[in-house]
């Protein structure tokens, strides 16, 4: 797990936020632009939610993925977010989660070779029904497997593109890659998915 701010409940953002944020709207009352501490707030309220389902979907363990995009907006707003960066602030959030996920997995592979873990759970069912649940639980279940036994980079292209729905240009931003790559790695990923798919059929 990722260390975090004591007292700090998950999908809770740091109070010294919240202030700034009453703060920062007093200030701008004359009529300025938003203050970066408007806009952290704003950025927390509008895709917590996306950023936590990626990282679930990465890690496979809720718990952890909470504490992974919890980190993301502690050390966002402890670095003092510019006012010039809202534009690109959606792109710097995503891209920080995968990385955090990538360190969280790496932590798990080392401690796995040491035998000091044990395997982690799938992600808890998120906001759905029981029956929906029931309905979806044994394909979702399946197409985790074979997800998570895909190379990282076509699982975070594969979970960019059909779980947030991210279009190529939005998908290469996050990760640093061009758009052909995009395009090129989503193809092989979809393929070898296919084909861990039928196996296990």
């Amino acid at each position: 797990m990722l260390d975090k701010p004591a007292g700090l409940a998950r999908g809770q953002l740091p109070s010294a936020v919240l202030i700034t944020d009453r703060a920062g709207l007093a200030a701008d009352a004359d009529g300025g632009g938003e203050t970066a501490a408007a806009e952290l707030p704003e950025l927390f309220r509008r895709h917590h939610a996306e950023l936590l389902r990626l990282a679930v979907l990465i890690v496979r363990d809720q718990p952890t993925a909470e504490d992974v995009v919890q980190d993301v907006f502690t050390r966002l707003h402890a670095r003092g977010h510019r006012a010039g960066d809202l534009n690109e602030s959606l792109v710097y959030l995503r891209a920080a989660v995968l990385n955090g996920c990538r360190s969280v997995l790496r932590r798990q592979a080392l401690g796995s070779r040491l035998g000091s873990i044990r395997s982690w759970p799938y992600p808890r069912p998120m906001t759905r029904s029981a029956e929906q649940e029931v309905i979806r639980a044994e394909d979702r279940d399946e197409v985790l497997r074979a997800l998570a036994k895909l190379p990282a980079r076509r699982r975070e292209v594969l979970v960019l593109r059909y779980y947030l729905n991210l279009s190529e240009a939005e998908i290469a931003a996050t990760l640093g890659i061009s758009a052909g790559t995009v395009k090129s790695t989503a193809a092989r990923g979809l393929a070898a998915l296919a084909r861990l798919l039928k196996e296990e059929s």
